[in-house]
């Protein structure tokens, strides 16, 4: 019986396609896991909130009823409607016109 020498001489390359795609599949699965497990590891440990805005965070409260009372106040009747700049247009010349029009309808 001869020994195999090199890795190459193992099988041939028809033979052991479907081999080699299996190691890969299923290697590739396990070292998935584990680059998962470390993004969620690292993350339990960051993901502290800063205690500076946990303080202002309780310091205002912020309740679905007040936000609704502020939509109550405003006047949701009269509005108008302000088309922002396409992306071809330069913001700063739309916004410009716009001015001189709402300067010239005040006027």
């Amino acid at each position: 019986m001869k020994l195999v020498t090199r890795p190459a001489q193992l099988c041939s390359s028809r033979s052991c396609e479907g081999k080699r795609e299996g190691i890969y599949l299923v290697g590739g699965s396990f070292g998935l896991r584990e680059f998962a497990q470390i993004r969620y590891d690292v993350h339990k440990r960051h993901g502290k909130v800063d205690p500076a805005l946990k303080e202002k965070l309780t310091q205002n409260p912020v309740t679905l009823e007040s936000e609704y009372e502020k939509l109550e106040k405003s006047n949701l009747d009269n509005w108008e409607n302000i088309r922002g700049p396409s992306l071809w247009e330069d913001s700063r010349t739309v916004q410009k016109q716009r001015r001189e029009a709402l300067r010239l309808k005040t006027e």
